[in-house]
């Protein structure tokens, strides 16, 4: 029996930060898991900036609301939902997720949580657990499920790795480069074959 765990930006919505860093007009606020692969580091110099620029939770919700799911994104999960079970696995966190999961028509997704203080202000985060999206696909496979993996940045190479089957989907040049081991697809139709290729193995 197969199941696919699916990364959330970059995969179904648009990167969350880089919307963000749009709005606002902070450069340093496009900087995403696609450049850089220590998540810590990443979350700990968002919230920096977060705090020197006096934005609260709720002006990166109000950015958020503002955000659709990518062309296809929506088509594609519905024809993979109708084909078996789906679990979204991201870095994203709950406060911020919930737009989207209403767009998606709520799909089952694990992730964070954000740590805020009595102002809004983002403070800090809680990790669901370390390496969250490899022990997803781990678990998974001992529940006897056969894993598809579909991800696009550093944060999702041990899922994919984990996985009876990784897949990038439309990664940066510099991931596809060092990982050229992986398969890589590039559109919503592509992937779709890929899959059912897959499991009709």
């Amino acid at each position: 029996m197969h199941i696919v765990c699916s990364d959330l930006e970059g995969i179904l919505v648009p990167e969350i930060w880089i919307g963000v860093s749009k709005e606002t007009g902070i450069d340093e606020l496009k900087l995403t898991t696609r450049d850089i692969s220590d998540y810590d580091i990443l979350m700990k110099m968002r919230i920096g900036i977060l705090k020197d620029k006096g934005l609260k939770l709720k002006d990166i919700q109000k950015v958020i609301s503002g955000l659709r799911p990518l062309p296809g994104a929506m088509e594609f999960l519905h024809w993979l939902r109708s084909q078996m079970q789906v679990v979204i696995v991201s870095d994203t966190f709950t406060e911020f997720a919930g737009p989207f999961m209403k767009q998606l028509s709520y799909p089952t997704i694990f992730c964070h949580n954000l740590i805020t203080d009595n102002s809004g202000t983002i403070t800090g985060y809680k990790l669901r657990q370390p390496d969250s999206k490899k022990m997803v696909a781990e678990a998974l496979q001992k529940l006897n499920y056969n894993v598809i993996a579909i991800g696009d940045s550093y944060n999702d190479l041990s899922m994919l790795r984990q996985a009876d089957k990784g897949i990038l989907f439309n990664p940066p040049a510099n991931i596809a480069a060092s990982n050229s081991d992986l398969k890589i697809v590039k559109s919503y139709e592509t992937l779709k074959s890929e899959i059912e290729r897959m499991i009709a193995l």
